[in-house]
């Protein structure tokens, strides 16, 4: 039996959606081909078990590789999500400066998280 990468490219973006409770596809630089990197070498690891091309421990050794590619992506996700905080965080120091200096007559710079 074969993996439908499709429905496991999707899974992953649902399961990455719902920890950050955003949709992962809609952040700057999201890479679908790491996903899709991802859930094919599942399938050639499957594969290569269902055929016999990889023992045990060559099957460890694939299983470490698909982990490291899955932390990489994650930590790839991790530094979108920090400029996006930081793109919020200043959109709204900007708002709040800009309410002090209209309220105040002052004309307030905003620091920036940059």
């Amino acid at each position: 039996m074969s993996i439908d990468i499709e429905k496991l490219i999707t899974d992953m973006k649902d399961a990455a959606s719902q920890v950050i409770n955003q949709d992962v596809t809609v952040l700057r630089g999201f890479s679908e081909r790491q996903l899709k990197a991802l859930a094919k070498q599942a399938d050639l690891v499957a594969s290569g078990v269902i055929s016999g091309d990889i023992d045990e421990d060559l099957r460890d050794f694939f299983l470490d590789a698909l982990e490291d590619m899955a932390l990489n992506f994650a930590k790839t996700l991790r530094g979108l999500l920090m400029v996006t905080i930081e793109k919020v965080w200043n959109a709204i120091v900007r708002v709040l400066w800009g309410a002090i200096g209209a309220a105040t007559g002052i004309d307030l710079a905003a620091p920036s998280a940059n």
